[in-house]
């Protein structure tokens, strides 16, 4: 069965939808799209037969020979319905070489659409965005349940709701009492600062964030100082426009702050090719195009990259908006050559400590110099040929002339040179200590942007300009990055609330109203509750407001909902579309991980600083890098940080986290698997069986359960594990020595007050309660 025969069955599932008129843009346009425009669509240069049936007035125009290929009200004379139906297989269309054949049902409604008038209409992401009447999620949910003749769910018990909001909205399991108001604990969890952090996870793989460059080389960057914006920025809750504007543009702002600059670190976070014999101008194409498809994809939902070549197969985008949307970011003084991972523009984040030094390192050298005159002026060292650069001129390479001149014959002079230049060495060494974020700056001279056949780098065509995608809109700003930016977040753009809006519904439902969160062209799915995402999308755009938005989510009765499946819901609606229950998935690894941490009390919760390098196996870098790189696991609270502060290598990213992305591009759609390799991080990683040995340390089931799963285990289930907590302590005291191994995982201290057989077996215990399948979902 196609996506878009899917796509019809869901949108249409009771019968008394089939009554009613056929909808171009809900019914009509994904069929198209998906068996149609491949080679009758909006690219001209792949189009067959001089067809074009993307545009109204080409498909119901006839050609030569007086055929149209959509009569309105008349299917029989529609070219279109007649080689769908055509007996002959060489004329039947789609051909069969296309792999893509219409239903019995797609086909029928194209004939009952044709028949009824073929009333044409703009696909829905395009169209102007407009608040429906309504005054609540539930409101929009209801109806929609309504029409099909379910209803809600009842509310998920307390003890569930308070962990599934909680890590929600901080990542991170409960710790306050599930007698708690509801609406106080999300306001309180809004509030954490552990809600920055839940809501930058997200953010680091949309704009490919990563603590080195990738490809071969993969030299080390210092771009955590922009991580930590971004933490600061939700939990301040910025609001999205100017987290928008100061991500895009913030260094083209009207006296910009140095946050505002920092922020546009977001830019710079793509790969770095340093590799030899790389071309420096193919290496700056490729940054560029990163960027602005990086955009597009973020704040419009639409695939841009397929325009790199050619007009887009699906939608109306060109080649030309392509090039128009990359003139935006041109203009970037980056020239593409070296590897250098704090590469020009970049911004200097001295700490106060590393000013004082560097302070105190200028009043040392200028003492030098001062004693290196007063030295200078004996009449014995007079026009001697390697001082003739004044003390105050001479620099690290001139001190060390000096020093090797009087090394043997002028102890004095040598003495001073000596320390000047090591003072030299010392305020180079504090200079390059400081941190430097690759940030974004425009040329003072314009460069010129052309159309690049297929793409390449060198095959320049006609120069063109910054521009707006000609299908929307125009920006009525300047034509820099600014401009863009404000116009991406103005009332004109119809995309941005309602990509943003489906992208943070995804974060808590485990899909979007729109499943297809990475396109919100022609190819995309429509919305199943369209009229819920178009009213969510204008109130986010009146104001903007992040947490305001994700309140009213968690707040709604739909996310309250108990997730378990009504009888028949699972056949009728197995992925949850229609929202007749609570949403249930899989957390993502460094959610798991995260909850390990805390649920042992090994959490070490300081926020931001320098990545971490936390337990590895061993030769998992030297393998990947032949080498060149040799990882080195950090000591003591380093280990226990949180997963957003482990150190990101591109090439090879952070072995206990599965299902994550390689962050070498945008990445918009988490990936979320369940497979029984997982288990083997989850039941082997050092960090979970540390987690469990120090959980162990309670020795209390009715204590594990409630740090892990936020309940208390059910008598079935604690008589289960009690008798396999027996079986653990006969095994563990027969093999003595497997409980000290056990024991000795991880570099916290073990309490060694207990008994090792006894702590071992508990260890055992934890760790298949932290593997349970409710533990590493959220409920």
């Amino acid at each position: 069965m196609t996506r878009a025969s899917l796509i019809v069955l869901l949108l249409v599932p009771a019968p008394q939808e089939a009554a009613r008129p056929v909808d171009f843009d809900r019914q009509i346009l994904p069929i198209l799209s998906d068996t149609c425009f491949t080679c009758h669509g909006p690219d001209a240069g792949r189009r067959k037969a001089d067809l074009r049936l993307d545009d109204e007035k080409a498909a119901k125009t006839p050609n030569a020979d007086g055929v149209a290929a959509i009569v309105p009200g008349h299917s029989a004379k529609s070219s279109v319905y007649q080689r769908l139906i055509h007996p002959d297989a060489d004329e039947v269309m789609p051909p069969a070489k296309a792999n893509k054949k219409l239903s019995a049902e797609q086909i029928d409604l194209l004939k009952r659409w044709i028949d009824a008038g073929a009333k044409w209409g703009e696909h829905w992401a395009f169209r102007p965005l407009l608040k429906p009447e309504g005054d609540s999620i539930d409101h929009f949910v209801k109806a929609r349940l309504a029409r099909e003749g379910l209803r809600m769910s009842p509310e998920a018990d307390r003890a569930t709701l308070l962990r599934r909001v909680t890590l929600d909205l901080t990542g991170l399991p409960p710790e306050g009492d599930a007698g708690e108001p509801y609406e106080k604990a999300v306001d309180r969890l809004l509030a954490s600062p552990r809600y920055g952090e839940r809501m930058a996870w997200d953010w680091m793989e949309i704009s490919r964030y990563a603590d080195s460059n990738g490809y071969q080389g993969d030299g080390e960057r210092s771009m955590w100082p922009w991580r930590d914006w971004v933490v600061k920025a939700f939990n301040e809750n910025l609001p999205y426009d100017q987290f928008t504007i100061w991500q895009l543009a913030g260094d083209l702002l009207p006296e910009p702050t140095r946050e505002q600059k920092l922020a546009t670190g977001f830019c710079r976070n793509h790969p770095i090719n340093g590799e030899g014999g790389r071309i420096a101008e193919e290496n700056r194409v490729d940054y560029v195009m990163d960027m602005a498809e990086t955009a597009g994809t973020v704040w419009l939902g639409l695939t841009f990259n397929c325009c790199r070549c050619h007009d887009h197969k699906f939608d109306p985008l060109t080649k030309k908006d392509y090039y128009s949307l990359f003139a935006y970011f041109n203009q970037t003084p980056v020239n593409g050559g070296g590897g250098d991972p704090q590469q020009a523009p970049n911004l200097e984040l001295a700490s106060p400590e590393q000013l004082e030094k560097i302070a105190k390192l200028d009043a040392e050298v200028a003492a030098a110099v001062e004693d290196a005159k007063e030295v200078e002026s004996c009449v014995h060292l007079a026009g001697h040929e390697k001082l003739k650069t004044p003390p105050e001129k001479r620099d690290r390479a001139k001190w060390e002339e000096v020093y090797k001149a009087f090394e043997k014959d002028g102890p004095g002079v040598a003495h001073y040179a000596k320390k000047a230049r090591d003072l030299h060495d010392a305020r180079s060494a504090a200079k390059k200590a400081i941190v430097r974020v690759m940030v974004m700056e425009d040329l003072k001279a314009p460069r010129k942007t052309y159309l690049l056949d297929k793409g390449l780098y060198d095959k320049r065509q006609e120069e063109i300009g910054p521009a707006t995608p000609g299908r929307l809109p125009p920006a009525d700003g300047p034509p820099n990055r600014l401009g863009l930016a404000r116009w991406l977040v103005s009332k004109d753009n119809p995309l941005t609330a309602r990509v943003t809006v489906n992208r943070i519904w995804q974060m808590f439902f485990g899909i979007g109203l729109s499943k297809t969160s990475e396109n919100f062209g022609v190819q995309g799915e429509f919305p199943v509750h369209k009229e819920l995402l178009d009213w969510l999308a204008a109130d986010f755009r009146e104001n903007w407001d992040v947490k305001r938005l994700v309140r009213r989510i968690v707040t709604s009765a739909a996310y309250r909902q108990s997730s378990r499946v009504p009888p028949g819901h699972a056949e009728r609606d197995p992925e949850n579309r229609l929202l007749a229950r609570g949403p249930r998935f899989r957390m993502p690894s460094w959610m798991i991980r995260d909850q390990a941490l805390a649920a042992a009390g090994l959490l070490v919760d300081t926020p931001g600083g320098p990545p971490v390098q936390t337990y590895q196996p061993a030769g998992i870098w030297e393998e990947a890098t032949f080498g060149t790189k040799r990882y080195k696991q950090d000591k003591g609270d380093a280990l226990w940080r949180r997963g957003l502060y482990v150190f990101w290598r591109r090439i090879i990213g952070p072995t206990m986290f599965f299902d994550t992305q390689s962050r070498s591009y945008c990445v918009v759609k988490p990936t979320r698997t369940n497979t029984p390799l997982h288990a083997l991080a989850t039941l082997n990683d050092v960090t979970y069986v540390e987690a469990a040995r120090k959980l162990a340390e309670r020795a209390d089931l009715d204590a594990v359960f409630s740090r892990v799963l936020a309940r208390r285990p059910a008598p079935d289930e604690r008589k289960l594990l009690l008798a396999g907590l027996d079986r653990l302590r006969r095994e563990y005291a027969a093999a003595p020595d497997d409980a000290k191994k056990l024991l000795k995982v991880g570099e916290s201290k073990r309490n060694e007050a207990l008994d090792p057989v006894e702590h071992a077996a508990w260890t055992s215990l934890c760790l298949t309660i932290l593997n349970l399948d409710e533990a590493v979902t959220r409920e």
